[in-house]
């Protein structure tokens, strides 16, 4: 089992991602749980995966004044699962008081990872809109320095930047890269996109693939080829 290509599980019932699970012989792949899932289920959804040998990036992306933050890890933090993440732009104090939630009271292994700038924006959209000027690998850069200085174990990047980061902030540091598709996919509402062979000639970490799979006609196969590639860092 690769346990650095993490399965997108965007269902929005714990039924229809068992079904979808048992149906194409994927139960024990390491999975991503997002809002729309775990706001649906609650913790039953990590406690049915754990019980499956699932690992679980829990992805809520977190972004709220750090007091409600810190509590909201403490809870999250009886779930055991591998990684969690917040926003890099909710500031340092956000930060340190999520990694404290975290890991007092009921220490874990889980890993803080903070949200750089999401992949489904583009310099257009990140320059007119959230106002940030400049490009969006030096901005990513920015957050990824920042969120390492307050205690985090590693960043959600594009694979466009992952490289970069790996340079500035360590081979330690980990990289988490979503917008991961296979040749001939739908891009869907992602901007900055990779293969997964090029998510691992740039040194990322984990991948974070979805539709690629779970739209497949045969997300078995999906899924396999995902690795394969992965794996050997060529498409297949």
């Amino acid at each position: 089992m690769n346990q650095s290509v993490y399965l997108a599980l965007d269902f929005p019932s714990w039924e229809e991602t068992k079904q979808f699970l048992q149906t194409n012989q994927l139960n024990g792949v390491p999975v991503k749980v997002g809002m729309e899932l775990f706001y649906r289920e609650g913790p039953k959804v990590i406690e049915n995966l754990r019980e499956n040998n699932h690992s679980i990036f829990l992805d809520l992306k977190l972004h709220d004044i750090p007091t409600t933050v810190m509590k909201a890890m403490r809870s999250i933090s009886k779930l055991d699962v591998e990684m969690v993440n917040v926003h890099a732009l909710g500031g340092a104090e956000m930060i340190k008081r999520a990694k404290e939630g975290l890991t007092t009271g009921h220490p874990n292994k889980t890993k803080l990872i903070a949200v750089t700038i999401l992949t489904s924006m583009d310099k257009q959209t990140m320059n007119n809109e959230l106002l940030l000027p400049g490009e969006v690998d030096d901005k990513v850069s920015h957050f990824a320095h920042f969120s390492q200085s307050n205690g985090v174990d590693g960043v959600v990047c594009s694979v466009y930047e992952a490289e970069k980061i790996k340079v500035e902030c360590g081979d330690n540091f980990l990289t988490v890269t979503p917008g991961i598709r296979l040749g001939g996919t739908e891009v869907n509402d992602q901007k900055r996109i990779a293969t997964p062979a090029y998510a691992k000639s740039q040194g990322t970490d984990y991948i974070v693939v979805g539709r690629s799979i779970t739209n497949a006609e045969n997300p078995k196969k999906a899924y396999e080829r995902v690795v394969e590639e992965w794996t050997n860092g060529s498409i297949v």
